[in-house]
């Protein structure tokens, strides 16, 4: 039997969002075992089972945690289901590395492409979808040889169709949510060609679609979280999206460079994902939300939690598809239940995932000066109400109650917090203690007091989980 290859990512009307699970239910546990069977190979085995597994169930629930870069326990706890949970490519995860292809020269021997669009879903119109296409292709034309032309008739190296539940190969899609789309490996046949469920639900710029085609070209899954081959499904703005550098890398691998001139891949700045790792990453912002931790770097930031083992990664407009692609500076106000994030002049709001109506604001809708182009840091004091923004070696003080700037302000950074010379990149306040980050250190104060208790460095709430 043929295997599929490529996981062909899009965007869902309604985005899905997992949370933690505090009890795993039976059907929890019958709902692990079809996603092992379908993305990890996992096999029947005889005799009873039970909610801890057998010994196959371990080993496959080990091997995904390890792909997906969780704590691994051989056991269903609440960050493997949450990640079983969400939207995703129908492609099987074999592979436990950034990218990686097919093997056995699974590539097209030629840089010269035709596709085809044999049918339409009724969600969008052909001329949104013929646009989609024709972009997602040009993604990969931009970094390698490989140049696409379309055709409508005939059979073309790429056969592009939408189908519902058994749709003419041996994998048929299983209804709204879960598996989006699966394309297979180039080959003779239906090698190349790429299926859409169309129970889900397609849009064209109410959620931004991306259709990107690397299984068709030769790439298998990556367990880097900010690859477009990532398995699990990462909302995408089309209009400043760039292919990441672990997907420059892998289609490269396999066909080498653009020597187009203007077309260079190194001219396009592809992103890298941070690595929570590097002890030397200077993060962006640090704020809290509804009891979770978040962390800012780039376009991405990661959540942790009491209940979660393992900081979890994200798109920034995966989780907010209205927010900037990055920010200056966040903060969590507690008496509005709102999530600010902050980016040049203008100022986002959210409850919970959802954009506050009248947002996005600029930073003089605070009463801060309009000579503020941007602030470096923001930070909420539970005690008094004030958040406090940091601009250069100065900070204001904002009355959340008031909704006004408190006088006397600016004041020097150094003039509050003691010890504190360089530039504040984050704050944040968690347990009664406030946590002002410079550069890859933290320093941890009582801001009632103004005493400073101990120079941490960023991986104290933050921490590395590799080894």
């Amino acid at each position: 039997m043929r295997s599929f290859s490529l996981c062909i990512i899009l965007s869902l009307a309604v985005a899905v969002y997992c949370v933690p699970v505090s009890q795993v239910t039976d059907q929890d546990v019958h709902d692990a075992e079809s996603y092992l069977k379908n993305f990890f190979n996992l096999t029947e085995e005889k005799g009873p089972t039970s909610r801890q597994g057998i010994s196959q169930v371990s080993r496959k629930l080990s091997e995904m945690q390890r792909f997906f870069g969780l704590q691994i326990t051989g056991t269903l706890d609440a960050d493997t289901l949450a990640v079983m949970k969400k939207p995703r490519c129908g492609v099987p995860d074999t592979n436990i590395a950034r990218f990686s292809t097919f093997g056995r020269n699974l590539k097209w021997q030629k840089n010269s492409l035709t596709y085809r669009i044999e049918n339409y879903t009724p969600d969008m119109s052909v001329a949104e979808i013929d646009d989609s296409i024709e972009k997602a292709l040009q993604v990969w034309a931009k970094v390698t040889p490989l140049r696409f032309t379309r055709i409508n008739s005939g059979t073309a190296d790429i056969m592009i169709s939408f189908g519902r539940r058994t749709h003419g190969d041996y994998y048929p899609f299983d209804g709204p949510r879960g598996t989006l789309a699966h394309a297979f490996a180039p080959s003779s046949g239906i090698g190349g060609d790429a299926h859409f469920d169309d129970d889900e639900k397609f849009t064209f710029r109410s959620n931004r679609e991306q259709i990107l085609f690397g299984h068709s070209l030769g790439l298998s899954h990556s367990n880097d979280p900010g690859a477009l081959m990532y398995p699990v499904y990462s909302y995408r703005n089309p209009d400043t999206f760039v292919l990441p550098r672990d997907d420059v890398n892998g289609i490269q691998s396999l066909y080498g460079k653009n020597s187009v001139k203007g077309l260079s891949g190194a001219k396009l700045q592809a992103p890298t994902t941070p690595d929570v790792c590097d002890s030397t990453m200077v993060l962006d912002a640090v704020t809290t939300q509804r009891g979770e931790m978040l962390f800012f770097k780039d376009s991405f930031f990661w959540r942790s939690s009491s209940q979660s083992n393992t900081p979890q990664l994200s798109l920034i407009t995966s989780f907010w598809p209205n927010a900037p692609p990055n920010i200056d500076a966040a903060y969590e106000s507690q008496q509005s239940d709102r999530v600010f994030l902050f980016k040049g002049v203008k100022v986002w709001a959210f409850s919970g995932y959802d954009l506050v109506s009248g947002y996005p604001k600029t930073l003089s809708s605070f009463g801060l000066p309009k000579s503020v182009k941007k602030i470096d840091a923001a930070l909420y004091d539970a005690e008094s109400g004030k958040t406090l923004f940091f601009v250069g070696s100065s900070y204001y003080s904002y009355d959340e109650a008031k909704k006004t700037m408190d006088q006397g302000f600016p004041k020097q950074v150094d003039q509050t917090f003691s010890g504190l010379t360089s530039k504040v990149t984050a704050a944040f306040q968690v347990n009664g203690f406030t946590y002002i980050y410079s550069g890859p250190y933290m320093f941890e104060y009582s801001l009632r007091t103004g005493r400073l208790y101990r120079v941490l460095r960023n991986s104290y709430f933050l921490r590395c989980t590799n080894g």
